[in-house]
This record gives structure tokens, C-alpha cells and sequence, in this order.
């Protein structure tokens, strides 16, 4: 029986991978798309977001099997709910990987107000968040979830960064002020997938000590 448990655990855990390797795939892309202008990109990560969803639904069922069907112990118990929180999460990221490939489609054609710089910046240390979340899930390397945390201050500082320039630019050129608040939508999207990894770092800590923040759970 317990043989048989571990089995699924490890599909789990296999599966987390799979849709940590999707959202990762495209947040790039999403990013990609903004650096070259590319519609057909862009409309990738769009069409993208079934496939994120539906993984999403698969663990979903997979956690739910586990749970009726296993009766799992505290520790067990503590990494499949951990996973049912994480999948939200991962989905959102997902979802904002989309948002910021339709603000993409909107700008092809039109030249950039300044040279893309900081926001490609947050895209890489955010898929390096997502990345690290995963990889402490599965080890459950508590080290690696508290890092993911301290890590988010690198995302929101660009993000004040990003904040500044652009309206800067919008004082110095009022006509600047569309693409601007476009392009700081986007980052505002890559600083909300900054705080969902922290979201899932902070699932993870409670799956390795079953404290959740300040609270104890399990």
C-alpha cells in the first residue's frame, strides 16, 4: 500500500515539474514576444494557458485521489495540501504570462519609449523564483524556500525602478503616457508573479515544518 502511495507521490511531484516548465516557458515567451514585437509569440503563450490549466485540473484530481483514497499521514497530508495550494498560484502566474502577451500584441508597431531593460530583468528573476519554488517542493529544501522569499526584493526594486523611468518619461513627454502605462502594466504583472512564487515558497515551508508564516497548522 505504501509502495503504491509513493508511486503517486512521485507523479506528483512529476507533475509540479511539468507545470512549473510551462509557466516558466511562458513567462519567457511573453517576454520574448515584448523584446521582438512578435505577435506570433505572443499568441503562443495566449493559446499556452489551456495546456497550464489543465494541469492544474490533473493535480487538482491526483491530490484529491490521494487524499479520499490514501489516508495519508500528517507529513503526506502537509505535501498534498501544500500542492493543492501551490497550483493556484502557478495558475495565476499563468494567467499573468497571458496578460502581458495581449499588452504585447497591442504594442507591435509601435517603437518603444525607452530601450526594454529592467522589465526583461524581472521576467529572468522571476522564472528563476518559479524555478527555485519547484525544485524546494520536491526536495523539500527549506533553505531554498527561504531564499525564494528574501529573492522578491530583487523583483520589486525593478519594479520601483521601472515605476520611476516611465514616469519620468511621461513628465518630460505627456505623449509618452499611453505606452507607458502599458508597458508598467507589465511590469506590475512580473512584480504579481514575484509574489505568487512567494506565496508557493511560503506553502513549501509549511509543508517542511508545518508552520504557515507565523501559524501553526500541522
Amino acid at each position: 500500500m505504501r509502495s503504491r502511495f509513493d508511486e503517486q507521490l512521485a507523479l506528483l511531484n512529476n507533475s509540479l515539474i511539468e507545470m512549473g516548465a510551462l509557466i516558466e516557458r511562458a513567462i519567457a515567451r511573453a517576454i520574448k514576444a515584448l523584446q521582438e514585437q512578435n505577435i506570433d509569440a505572443a499568441n503562443e503563450v495566449i493559446a499556452g494557458d489551456d495546456a497550464i490549466d489543465e494541469k492544474e485540473k490533473e493535480i487538482e484530481s491526483l491530490c484529491l485521489k490521494l487524499l479520499l483514497h490514501q489516508q495519508p499521514v500528517a507529513r503526506d497530508l502537509r505535501q498534498i495540501s501544500t500542492a493543492l495550494k501551490m497550483i493556484t498560484d502557478m495558475e495565476r502566474i499563468g494567467d499573468h504570462a497571458a496578460d502581458i502577451s495581449e499588452i504585447c500584441i497591442y504594442l507591435v508597431g509601435h517603437k518603444y519609449i525607452k530601450r526594454l531593460e529592467h522589465i526583461p530583468q524581472m521576467a529572468i528573476a522571476t522564472i528563476k523564483m518559479v524555478t527555485d519554488c519547484i525544485d524546494a517542493f520536491v526536495k523539500t529544501d527549506l533553505a531554498l524556500a527561504e531564499s525564494i522569499i528574501k529573492y522578491d526584493d530583487i523583483v520589486d526594486d525593478l519594479f520601483d525602478t521601472v515605476k520611476k523611468d516611465l514616469i519620468q518619461l511621461i513628465y518630460e513627454n505627456v505623449e509618452n503616457g499611453e505606452q507607458a502605462l502599458d508597458l508598467l502594466q507589465i511590469a506590475k504583472y512580473l512584480e504579481r508573479i514575484g509574489d505568487h512564487a512567494v506565496n508557493v515558497a511560503e506553502w513549501v515551508i509549511f509543508m517542511i515544518t508545518g508552520r504557515h508564516k507565523d501559524t501553526q497548522v500541522l
